[in-house]
């Protein structure tokens, strides 16, 4: 499909609206991989998984879509953006492109989803990659309060992405510039500001609705945190694990919230050896 802009791939009814998504490797007869994303503003599934999807596509079937609300997505006027709505839409993504089970990749917001997800629907998931997840509760960080209360501008966009990674060559005036331009979109800060607003404990409590249902899980997990992440505390990565029956965790040291970005290499290989084992 030929489009000015590389965050916009294909759409696809999902429910009562549309969902934009991206595609890679469908003939590979590969258990499908699911990404979803995270929340900071200005996000699309392109955004966070545009150096992970056609690598790792080359050889498995990935398919990453726009939570409701968020990127090119649709944002239906008067939705109530909750867990269950998110969790609603990627099994009903799922079902409309004729995927049964499925791998689940979450990122952060993304991560609680994928919990929650596998709660729910345990049947429809194979394995789960948690990457920076929420998912539990935790005291609300400068970080996070700092990324779901951002008002568009170049220098707030600026602090957001020094939040987001370890890295400083990471944090480029072009990189910036292209992620505040994403923010301003129209309508995307008017959904994103609608999500979260202050005070904010209540959303991380709110993302944690299944904590109690995590023990409970018999999905293979990996679990992977950069250990300088400011936005979701790594102790989070460490408490999952020490809740999941068949999990393993490994932390990147010297590396911030964006794990896909700032060990991508690195974090492909853990995901291409983890759904491949028997």
């Amino acid at each position: 499909m030929s489009n000015t802009k590389p965050e916009i791939a294909f759409n696809i009814k999902t429910g009562a609206y549309s969902s934009n998504y991206h595609e890679y490797g469908k003939d590979t007869k590969t258990t499908p991989i699911i990404f979803v994303h995270g929340s900071g503003p200005g996000v699309t599934s392109w955004a966070n998984w545009s150096k992970i999807l056609p690598v790792l596509g080359q050889d498995h079937h990935v398919l990453a879509l726009d939570m409701v609300g968020f990127g090119y997505s649709d944002r239906p006027e008067g939705i109530e953006y909750t867990l269950d709505g998110w969790i609603d839409q990627v099994v009903a993504f799922a079902d409309a492109k004729g995927i049964e089970k499925f791998d689940l990749v979450g990122n952060s917001f993304g991560g609680s989803i994928a919990l929650g997800l596998a709660v729910r629907f345990p049947h429809r998931v194979r394995k789960i990659v948690l990457m920076g997840a929420m998912g539990v509760d935790f005291s609300l960080t400068y970080g996070l309060d700092s990324v779901w209360g951002y008002t568009p501008s170049f220098e707030n966009m600026r602090a957001i992405i020094n939040i987001f990674a370890y890295n400083r060559k990471i944090v480029t005036d072009a990189l910036t510039q292209m992620r505040y331009e994403a923010s301003i979109e129209p309508g995307f800060q008017e959904s994103f500001s609608a999500m979260f607003p202050a005070p904010r404990q209540r959303w991380v409590k709110a993302q944690a609705k299944y904590e109690a249902q995590i023990s409970d899980l018999d999905h293979p997990t990996l679990i992977v945190h950069g250990r300088e992440d400011l936005v979701i505390p790594v102790e989070n990565s460490i408490r999952i694990f020490r809740l999941m029956k068949h999990a393993q965790l490994h932390i990147f040291s010297e590396c911030g919230h964006w794990t896909q970005i700032e060990q991508t290499d690195r974090f492909i290989k853990l995901v291409r050896d983890f759904v491949d084992e028997a």
